[in-house]
Formats: C-alpha cells, sequence, structure tokens
C-alpha cells in the first residue's frame, strides 16, 4: 500500500523541528543591513539629551505672548542666535527672546518656541510676534525619541534602514548578529549543461544552481555552487560528500521514482536520517528531506518551478530558523481576488504563479498564463503563489483565493 503523502505543513513541521540556530559573529554597523541580530539592544542614555527645538524659530516666555495676535504684535528683544549644536550664553528672561534653529537646546528661561513665520524682525535687536504660544509648543523634550533603559530591537529582528539608525543613535558601532548559513548547491543529471556550453538536443541548460543561489542569497544565505554531478551513484556521493562542509545541503534532480535518479539511494547508502520523501502538492510533489552527517539535507524536485517553489515552501523558512529570525518563519498569506480564471486537476494542493496589484483597497491576482512546472517564464514578475486547495478544480475570474507572497508586492 502506498504511503499517504504529508500535506505541505505536515511536511514542514518535520523541517523545522530539526533546525537549529546558527552561531553569531560580531560585525560593523555598515554591513548589517539585512542580518539578523541576535541580541536585544536597549538604549544607554535619553535621545535627545536635552529639550530642544522642533522649529527655527525664537524660544521664549509662553507669558509674555498671551497677547501676541495677527493685530497685536508683541515686541520682544533678541538677545542671542542659537545655531543647532551650541548651549546659549544667555537665560532668557521677560520680554527676552533667543533665534533659535530647530535642533537647538532650549535655552534657560525659555518654555517656548514660537514659529519664524508668524513673526517679523523689526529690527537689528527686536522681533515683533504675531501669534500666541502655549508652554511646551514646538519643543522635543528629553528622551522623547528614547528613554534609558528601553528596549529598542528585538533579538532576531531583521536589520532594515530604521534598525541601523536607532542602533547609530545609541553608539553601537558593532552588533552581534546570526552567521549566515552556508549552503552548499547541487544539480544533477545527464542532461544538463552548464552556462556556457553549448546545448544540443536533448541538453537543458543548469539553471536551477543559479535560481537556487539566487534565492538562497536573497533569504540571508552564502550559496556555494557545485559542479553538475552526473547520474551515476558513485558520482552523486562524491558531491554529495563533499557538500557537507557546508550548513545545508540543496540537490535539484535525481529524487524522483525513475531508473535514474540516483539520490535518494545514495542517502540511504550514506546512512541519511531521512524524515520525508513526496509531500501532497503540485508542482513539486517529490522532495526529500533529511539530516546527513547532522546537516539538514533537501532533494529538491529537477523542474525549474518545482525546484523554486520547493525551496521557497520549505529551505528558507529553514534558513530563517536557523539565523534565529523572530518567528513565523513562513511567508504570509493573504486574500486576493482573481484577474484569470484558475484551475487544478484538485488531485492535490496546487500553486499557482500570480502577480498581484493593489487596487481599491484590495489585492488582485493575475495567473501567468502557463502554469507547467518546467517553464521558468511563468516565474518572472511573480510575487505571490495562488493556493488551489485538494479537491478544488476551478476558480473564476471575480473568485475570492489565499495567496502566499512570495516576493515584493510594491
Amino acid at each position: 500500500m502506498t504511503a499517504k503523502l504529508l500535506t505541505v505543513e505536515e511536511a514542514l513541521a518535520k523541517v523545522l523541528e530539526q533546525i537549529t540556530p546558527l552561531g553569531s559573529e560580531r560585525v560593523d554597523l555598515l554591513n548589517v543591513l539585512g542580518r539578523i541580530i541576535r541580541e536585544d539592544i536597549t538604549a544607554t542614555m535619553d535621545v535627545p539629551l536635552t529639550a530642544n527645538s522642533a522649529m527655527d524659530g525664537y524660544a521664549v516666555k509662553a507669558k509674555d505672548l498671551e497677547k501676541a495676535a495677527t493685530d497685536n504684535a508683541v515686541r520682544l528683544k533678541v538677545i542671542e542666535d542659537l545655531p543647532a549644536g551650541y548651549l546659549a550664553k544667555s537665560r532668557v528672561e521677560t520680554g527676552q527672546a533667543i533665534r533659535i534653529m530647530t535642533g537647538a537646546t532650549i535655552p534657560e528661561g525659555a518654555d517656548a518656541v514660537v514659529m519664524v513665520e508668524v513673526t517679523k524682525k523689526s529690527d537689528s535687536d527686536f522681533v515683533e510676534v504675531f501669534e500666541s504660544v502655549k508652554v511646551g509648543q514646538h519643543i522635543r523634550l528629553r528622551g522623547e525619541d528614547l528613554q534609558t533603559g528601553d528596549l529598542l530591537i528585538k533579538a532576531g529582528t531583521k536589520l532594515g534602514a530604521a534598525e541601523i539608525g536607532v542602533l547609530a543613535s545609541v553608539q553601537r558601532p558593532f552588533v552581534k548578529v546570526a552567521r549566515r548559513p552556508i549552503v552548499a548547491i547541487l544539480s544533477t543529471g545527464d542532461e544538463l549543461v552548464e552556462i556556457e556550453e553549448p546545448v544540443s538536443a536533448g541538453k537543458v541548460v543548469n539553471s536551477n544552481s543559479y535560481s537556487l543561489a539566487a534565492l538562497v542569497s536573497a533569504s540571508g544565505g552564502v550559496p556555494i555552487v557545485q559542479p553538475i554531478a552526473r547520474d551515476n551513484e558513485e558520482e552523486i556521493r562524491s558531491a554529495i560528500q563533499a557538500s557537507l562542509a557546508a550548513d545545508f545541503v540543496v540537490s535539484s534532480g535525481g529524487v524522483s521514482v525513475g531508473d535514474y535518479d540516483y539520490v535518494k539511494p545514495v542517502l540511504d547508502s550514506l546512512g541519511a536520517d531521512l524524515k520525508f520523501w513526496r509531500v501532497s502538492m503540485k508542482p513539486g510533489k517529490p522532495i526529500a528531506f533529511g539530516l546527513l552527517a547532522g546537516k539538514p539535507y533537501f532533494g529538491l524536485p529537477g523542474n525549474t518551478v518545482s525546484s523554486m517553489l520547493s525551496f521557497l515552501l520549505f529551505v528558507k523558512p529553514a534558513l530563517r530558523k536557523a539565523m534565529s529570525c523572530l518567528p513565523p518563519w513562513t511567508m504570509p498569506i493573504i486574500d486576493v481576488t482573481l484577474d484569470s480564471n484558475a484551475s487544478s486537476k484538485g488531485d492535490r494542493r496546487t500553486y499557482l504563479r500570480a502577480n498581484l496589484r493593489y487596487q481599491d483597497g484590495r489585492f488582485y491576482a493575475r495567473l501567468a498564463p502557463r502554469q507547467g512546472s518546467g517553464v521558468s517564464s511563468s516565474m518572472l514578475g511573480a510575487n505571490a503563489l495562488v493556493i488551489l486547495e485538494e479537491g478544488v478544480t476551478a476558480l473564476k475570474q471575480g473568485n475570492q483565493a489565499k495567496a502566499l507572497i512570495i516576493n515584493d508586492i510594491f
């Protein structure tokens, strides 16, 4: 009796329970974009350190301007000019003002800032003010942005521009980040030729190594592309053993049930602890996962689209967990409206390549016109996979569906 195929969720659970976080490394702030931080970051000082002006204008006493209005200017004596980065030499007293630039520390005695737009310089020593202000108006308080002891960035966060800016604000030139997983990529098959070689009838360019390497890099890993392994057990065995220097091994091809599919027998002979082989999904049914010499091994299908989709569904979440990303490690699923008809045999869950557009508060999904597992062009511009569950054979244009986000939407 044929064993029941695992669902995608069951297979993914088996993958993730075998993945443990990798080590860390100390990296300078200019080189941490996109990296996963492995330490909590707390504020070591208040930001800003002093109350400062949110506007170009005049530091004043609010009480002096209680009666200021468009038709009733209040005249104040300007006792100093104060640019950002300097402290005032004078204290603001009743009837006085200090001309202040954005970001400059509020002088002693002042309790508000009046915008320059509602003032008029009457002569070199005086300013006319045509609007009242409240105490604290246009003043940024000490610690308004960050306060000492605040948890700013949680371990497991992916570092973007905002996080890097905050790290700079609290003077962290180096931070501890997850080591990038090294991923060996191995393509197998007698039919493959390298991209610089001539292509003859019956041969196929080895595109999988390049698409998988790009996916590894986009997922935060370091791809190491191995030479093509031909369809014989000894060559595949040697290639797999050589790949075990990496943290992960990802092969494509050779995991189906044909006479020349040698990857699974070789894995068995090497003592691999195989967790599953085949998943109830389309494309990508023939996929193997297990541990070999303690390293996660993914045997992906040889068809281009099947290989990429299997990577996105299983390898990418594993890499994210290995880098200590905060869960969930999977890509988000959203509701979409179909821009075109969708169909499937209904025998297992089907993933259809689609491009999303956003209009009037909702997402619309237009399917690639050709959905074959070997049609690599169906992935061009695809940023989502429309999901047809097992038993669903058709959805019409305008129907609602679920879609897995796989690339940038905007």
